[in-house]
């Protein structure tokens, strides 16, 4: 299994085996775990499990939590083998760092990104979390913090960098991949709703394509500048 060469890929929102082994074979490097029962993806401790269990060495577990409190987290944690835990809610810079103490596993937290306005929360954010990902905002009236398919402006964050590692959330599918990197730079990207059928059924065919897509340009030559 590669990790597309360069660029890493997260395929969140995994809810079957075949989900799981789908993700392993085309070469994603993440497999995110939702735990948020309002979430289509959401799966519970004993699927999460199993599901994790399932996960060939190289595919990093992700658990996706939403302003979990410490015993949700301390019963997923126990009965789940996970690699990093990424907070999608509306956890402090303080809180970010108490979990990471906590529990000794990496932390993305996840910051929903719309105007020019939501940058300074990445700066912040980047000083207590092992990653950021940067996603699009949710719409007010959303039921879901993320995997809802929307973009934001990718002009925002054209070369800007963090002192951690990024990755880019929001609307992303096999198709627009190429303009995604091209645009922010970033290395490392995840997906949900660009590789499904519908609201949590995953495509195994979308997974390998937006891998691949992301294989392909780590490979392509690059351009000379003038």
């Amino acid at each position: 299994m590669t990790s597309a060469d360069g660029i890493r890929v997260k395929i969140c929102g995994l809810t079957r085996p075949e989900d799981v082994a789908a993700a392993a074979a085309a070469g994603a490097h993440y497999a995110g775990l939702v735990f948020y029962a309002r979430s289509p993806r959401a799966v519970g401790v004993d699927l999460a499990r199993d599901l994790a269990l399932a996960a060939p060495v190289g595919l990093a577990k992700v658990a996706l939590l939403v302003d979990a409190e410490d015993a949700a987290l301390d019963a997923i944690v126990a009965r789940v083998p996970l690699d990093m835990l990424q907070l999608h809610g509306h956890e402090s810079p303080e809180r970010v760092a108490e979990i990471r103490a906590r529990y000794g596993l990496p932390v993305m937290k996840a910051v929903g990104v719309a105007r020019a306005e939501d940058l300074p929360q990445l700066d912040a954010y980047a000083r207590v979390a092992d990653q950021i990902l940067v996603d699009a905002k949710a719409p007010k009236d959303a039921a879901l913090p993320g995997g809802n398919g929307l973009a934001f402006d990718w002009r925002l964050i054209a070369g800007r960098r963090w002192p951690v590692p990024w990755m880019l959330a929001g609307g992303l599918a096999p198709q627009n991949v190429a303009q995604a990197v091209a645009m922010t730079g970033t290395r490392q990207l995840d997906v949900s709703s660009g590789v499904e059928t519908a609201p949590g059924q995953k495509s195994a065919d979308l997974i390998r394509a937006f891998v691949a897509a992301a294989r392909d340009l780590a490979r392509a030559p690059a351009v000379p500048r003038l």
